[in-house]
């Protein structure tokens, strides 16, 4: 098993939209444990935070944190 994060798009529901080039492939991003990807989470959410702190970003273009979701995954479903 495997653990990914989620966000809630209006289209498609929840979905992993993070992803990663391996070899010239995308795919997407996986984690170990639950806790590993919650703490990406975390970090994605504070970096978003600290952007809009510095004006790199406009306030409205930020995230709220119940957009996202950890969920556990089965390998079969992201191979």
């Amino acid at each position: 098993m495997a653990w990914e994060v989620q966000h809630h798009t209006i289209c498609q529901g929840w979905v992993n939209c993070w992803s990663e080039d391996v070899d010239g492939v995308s795919r997407p991003v996986v984690y170990e444990t639950e806790e590993e990807a919650a703490f990406e989470l975390k970090v994605f959410l504070q970096e978003i935070a600290d952007e809009i702190a510095y004006g790199e970003r406009d306030a409205d273009q930020g995230y709220d944190a119940d957009e996202f979701r950890v969920v556990e995954v089965s390998s079969s479903s992201w191979t």
